[in-house]
């Protein structure tokens, strides 16, 4: 994927400025479109970037033949996305839980890859079930499970300006699809301590 084109979102925006009613060369609105156009540059950078590769640093989980892994939860990975139907940001967190098989990856490694399939224009529904794919993918383990919980722009700032409403999704795979095994992790979410 090539790098964003800067250039072409500072023009848009400034079009955007006039379409509105607005002189973008005034003052305030100066600097705006090449500040829009840097904030993109973080906002849509995991566009066209494959998150896998964040899992490579994987391990040989080390266990007796037929014992099964525990399973590994990182809570509160913050997050922020565009919602791709109106561009305009929604904020939260997702907590990610996998049942490991042979592999075992590092915790930063999770929040990577969350942070890259957030940086991309995203519906919350896909951006779990996008974890969750590369999770399954990479790793092979037996189960995953990610829980997105987030505030979103379009409900909170227009239409029906639900200012205190956030959405919460449930990607699940393999094990923890099953729903004994999905309420052992959400009943570990809901306390603030394991």
């Amino acid at each position: 994927m090539p790098p964003i084109d800067s250039r072409r979102i500072e023009a848009a925006v400034a079009e955007l400025l006039v379409a509105i009613g607005e002189d973008p060369s005034r003052p305030g609105l100066a600097t705006t479109p090449q500040r829009v156009a840097e904030s993109y540059g973080e906002f849509f950078a995991g566009v066209g970037v494959d998150p896998a590769p964040h899992l490579h640093d994987d391990v040989e989980l080390q266990s007796d033949p037929g014992e099964r892994g525990e399973i590994v939860l990182l809570r509160d990975i913050a997050l922020r996305s565009m919602c791709e139907h109106h561009l305009l940001p929604f904020t939260g967190v997702a907590h990610v839980a996998y049942l490991p098989a042979e592999r075992l990856t590092g915790l930063g490694s999770i929040a990577r890859v969350v942070e890259t399939v957030a940086s991309r224009p995203q519906l919350q529904e896909r951006l779990g079930e996008d974890v969750a794919a590369t999770l399954e993918s990479a790793l092979a383990p037996h189960g995953v499970l990610v829980v997105v919980d987030a505030q979103h722009g379009c409900v909170t700032a227009r239409g029906t300006r639900q200012s205190g409403s956030t959405t919460v999704t449930v990607a699940s795979r393999g094990a923890l699809a099953d729903p004994v095994r999905r309420a052992e992790v959400m009943a570990l979410l809901g306390r603030g301590t394991a």
